[in-house]
């Protein structure tokens, strides 16, 4: 790809050293020091398995009846199409400067330091806090299949640490082992759910399709209104994710077509599997049963096995567990990407942005993920705090989504990017599909955090309600000390050059 001179370009100069960049007349040299080994199938099953129809959709559905006792797949639709917006800036990005760390690299060259230490925080805490959630639920489900049973607790937390130690396994070893794990989970996802909503639809539907969008505002929202918008940030939840595609840039062959493909694709198939177990699911049993399953900890098994039989509870449990344990591989392998690239920069210790010399793994970015989100486990002996834990994930990561979109939107206007230069282009239409993806994206952020007494837990505190602009502003605020920490220590390097010239003169 030729490099453009202009002010304000920012374009790939070599594909096999992706991090060579033009931006602004000023050239950027990050040769990768990760191997190649990814094909746009490997991409593709990684966005699919962070994002997951089986958690997401699993995570959300019994929530989401108790809060609008029904009609929420409309919710569900608009926040795809929604996302697919900011999926389709993050694809301009990613095909322009396909460089490891994704959306914090993007917000560093297009604005500058200081707002890719921010974005850097926001990404890697709400990363983290997402991982944290995805090991504490999948090994309740580890556990299920395992030992049978309901656990809580301390024992939640050691099934969540064991959980965490097979996916950091999975991902320490090579490449080649994390692709079979996630294979089998995407495998479990596609043939092992869909299988299960087909048969439901096709043989124990009960409802016309009309159900779908019917009993909205019946549940614990107090009218129709607040229980769509509510609907709507629950929903949140089952479309984050797709952005780790673009994490891995360094790591994919032809990573500036590829990444942009893979986005796209692992949200839509995600997307597309969702809405239809969800209808499955919903179609197939009465309302007031759908409700009262919903009131359960785990509200799809009983569904399952009271349709297709007492049979089927064991295989569906294995099916989830392995979704659970490909989805936890693939948070891992995506958040530890962000920790290197920010070790890189400086941002964090220069430990993490080691590789293994054989197999070119960042271990230590991995291990320290893994530890950060091994002690946030510990809240887990409060459900409270694990209520905290989740609402931030999704509120973080639509906090990071605000953030990337805004800034595209603020570098476009500027003349500080220009997307003609990348492989994958939208023309004119790029401008408007930025600007509805970052109003969506600050609006569900919004959503998100706006406190609700009626979704959390009965009786929870105060600090649970305002979970997430609690976390958010606190992590803002330390990241402003740490930026302005190092603004003075660089200011008093510079007067100590100048007094140290002085006197050699």
């Amino acid at each position: 790809m030729p490099v453009d001179e202009k002010k304000g370009s920012f374009s790939v100069i070599n594909n096999r050293s992706a991090g060579e960049a033009e931006a602004g007349g000023e050239t950027i040299h990050e040769t990768s020091q990760l191997r190649r080994s990814m094909s746009v199938w490997n991409c593709f099953t990684l966005g699919f398995s962070v994002v997951s129809p089986v958690v997401g959709l699993y995570a959300i559905f019994g929530v989401q009846n108790l809060v609008t006792g029904g009609g929420w797949i409309a919710a569900l639709i608009l926040s795809l199409f929604m996302q697919l917006m900011v999926a389709t800036v993050y694809a301009e990005l990613s095909s322009q400067f396909p460089i490891a760390g994704g959306a914090y690299k993007w917000s560093r060259h297009l604005i500058g330091p200081r707002t890719g230490q921010y974005a850097g925080a926001i990404y890697v805490s709400s990363t983290i806090a997402m991982l944290t959630t995805t090991a504490y639920t999948g090994g309740m489900w580890l556990s299920a299949v395992i030992v049978g049973g309901d656990i809580q607790g301390a024992s939640a937390v050691l099934w969540g640490v064991v959980f965490l130690l097979i996916c950091t396994t999975v991902n320490i070893v090579n490449q080649k082992v994390y692709k079979v794990i996630n294979l089998l989970g995407v495998s479990a996802e596609v043939l092992g759910s869909i299988c299960v909503a087909l048969v439901l639809f096709f043989f124990f539907r009960i409802h016309p399709v009309s159900e779908l969008f019917q009993h909205l505002g019946t549940g614990l929202a107090p009218t129709s209104l607040t229980a769509f918008l509510a609907a709507l940030a629950i929903a949140g939840w089952a479309f984050i994710g797709f952005d780790s595609c673009s994490t891995i840039a360094e790591e994919a062959h032809n990573p500036e077509r590829m990444i942009p493909r893979a986005i796209f694709l692992s949200l839509l198939a995600v997307g597309s599997v969702v809405l239809f177990n969800s209808s499955a699911l919903t179609l197939s049993i009465s309302h007031d049963t759908l409700v009262e399953a919903s009131a359960t900890s785990d509200p799809i098994s009983p569904i399952i096995t009271s349709t297709i039989g007492a049979w089927a509870a064991k295989p569906f449990l294995v099916i989830v567990m392995t979704a659970f344990l490909s989805c936890g591989s693939s948070v891992v392998n995506y958040v530890s990407r962000i920790v290197f690239s920010m070790a890189r920069e400086g941002n964090l210790p220069a430990f993490f942005s080691q590789v293994t010399r054989k197999t070119q793994l960042p271990r230590n970015a991995i291990g320290g993920t893994v530890l950060m989100a091994g002690l946030g486990l510990l809240f887990g002996l409060n459900d409270g705090a694990v209520a905290t834990i989740i609402a931030f994930g999704t509120g973080g990561l639509y906090a990071m989504f605000s953030m990337t979109t805004g800034v595209g939107l603020y570098a476009r206007l500027m003349g500080r990017w220009n997307p003609a230069l990348g492989a994958f282009r939208l023309g004119r239409w790029g401008l408007v599909i930025n600007t509805v993806a970052f109003v969506w994206a600050l609006f569900e952020l919004i959503n998100i955090g706006w406190p609700r007494e009626y979704v959390a837990a009965p009786g929870a505190p105060w600090w649970q309600l305002w979970a997430v602009p609690l976390v958010l502003g606190t992590i803002l605020a330390l990241t402003t000390l740490h930026v302005q920490m190092g603004h003075k220590r660089r200011m008093k390097r510079a007067l100590s050059g100048t007094v140290a010239d002085d006197l050699q003169k």
